[in-house]
Order: structure tokens, then C-alpha cells, then sequence
């Protein structure tokens, strides 16, 4: 009797601690993340001058429409999910790099920090609603949404002007190109920019190399 209930529920302790060794963070995940969110940190420095043009640009010709320069700040949550691929990583990568990017200097200061856990957060819950299993284009681009989206509701409140204050139209407006921004500059960028790195050979002690070996 007690033979059989063992042999019942080996399996089932088995899978238990399969699941549970893929969830946990191993020191690789940990380097790889605080390297991933300063390298993107550096992205985001950069981006503050051509984005910050172009969303001026764009926002001069319909007040909203700047939104769409923006996918490119929300990159890092989707590249951090698609590479670590454990929970937690989309919104430690993508706070990593606000947090660099603040430190390194630019026109908002603390607040991107802010900024980069709302749209870190973002990101983080599309992974979790696959259960951290699916990680293709699709789920990547809705990442970048999920961090879009992110952004909105906090510059809905944050901020030395909060958007609320401002037309239900230009919210409408900045919703719509935050969301295209984020599904492109963010999700399907990102995509390609791991796909790339992991035909390399860099991803190789992760899923994400694994697979790109597989598909060659």
C-alpha cells in the first residue's frame, strides 16, 4: 500500500520541482539582467534625444501623437522577458535601465524610474498571463502593449503635468500611438534584436539561445 501512493505521487513531485527550478533565478539570470537593463539603460540615453525630437515633432502636428516615438523606452521589459523568461525579469531589466538612464541624466530625472516600473510592470503581466510559457512574436508585441499601456496610466498621474488634466481626446489620441509604438519599437523590435543576439551564440545558457539553435 504505502509502495503505490509512493509511486503515485513521485511524478507529481517531480513535475513540482521542474516547475519550481524553472521559476527560480539563477546566478547566470541575475547577471544577465543587471548587464541587459544597463546596456538598454545606455539605449534609453540616447533615445532621450532623437525620441524626445520626434515626439515633439509629431506632437506639434496633432497634440497625442508624439506617443508613437515612445516604443523604444519599453523595450526593456519585453527583451528581459524573452531572454530570462522567469518572473520578475521584464520589470527588473526594465527598472535597471530607467534607473540607469536617470542616473546617467535626463529632462525627468527621478520620475523615470517612476515611469520605468509602470511600464516594466506592464510588460511583467502579459508574461504572467501566460504563466511564463509562450514567448513568441505575438506575446511579444503584447508585452510591448502591456508596457504601453503602463506608460499611460502613469502619465495619467505623474508628472509636472499629469494627463489628466488634458482633452479625453488627446488621451484617446496618445493611448492609440503609445499602444502602436509599443507593439512595434518595443514588441516586435525587441523580438528581432534577441532573435538576432541568440543566433549568435550569446543566449546559449538560455531558452531563448536553445531555440534560435533549433530553428537554424
Amino acid at each position: 500500500m504505502h509502495t503505490s501512493t509512493s509511486a503515485r505521487t513521485a511524478p507529481a513531485t517531480g513535475s513540482a520541482s521542474a516547475s519550481a527550478a524553472r521559476f527560480s533565478w539563477r546566478v547566470v539570470d541575475i547577471v544577465v539582467a543587471a548587464v541587459l537593463g544597463v546596456a538598454i539603460g545606455l539605449v534609453f540615453w540616447g533615445w532621450n534625444t532623437v525620441g524626445g525630437l520626434w515626439f515633439g515633432a509629431m506632437d506639434a502636428l496633432t497634440p497625442g501623437l508624439g506617443g508613437i516615438a515612445v516604443g523604444i523606452w519599453l523595450i526593456g521589459g519585453v527583451i528581459g522577458g524573452l531572454i530570462i523568461r522567469k518572473p520578475g525579469a521584464a520589470l527588473l531589466v526594465e527598472l535597471i535601465a530607467a534607473v540607469i538612464s536617470a542616473l546617467i541624466g535626463n529632462a525627468w530625472g527621478p520620475l523615470t524610474i517612476v515611469s520605468g516600473l509602470a511600464q516594466g510592470l506592464g510588460a511583467e503581466l502579459i508574461f504572467l498571463a501566460f504563466l511564463y510559457l509562450r514567448f513568441s512574436l505575438p506575446v511579444a508585441m503584447l508585452a510591448g502593449v502591456g508596457a504601453a499601456v503602463g506608460a499611460w496610466v502613469n502619465e495619467l498621474f505623474v508628472g509636472s503635468s499629469p494627463n489628466i488634466a488634458k482633452s479625453i481626446e488627446f488621451n484617446l489620441i496618445y493611448l492609440g500611438t503609445l499602444v502602436v509604438s509599443g507593439a512595434l519599437l518595443a514588441g516586435l523590435v525587441g523580438w528581432l534584436l534577441v532573435r538576432a543576439l541568440a543566433a549568435t551564440g550569446a543566449l546559449s545558457r538560455f531558452a531563448a539561445g536553445r531555440e534560435a539553435r533549433r530553428d537554424v
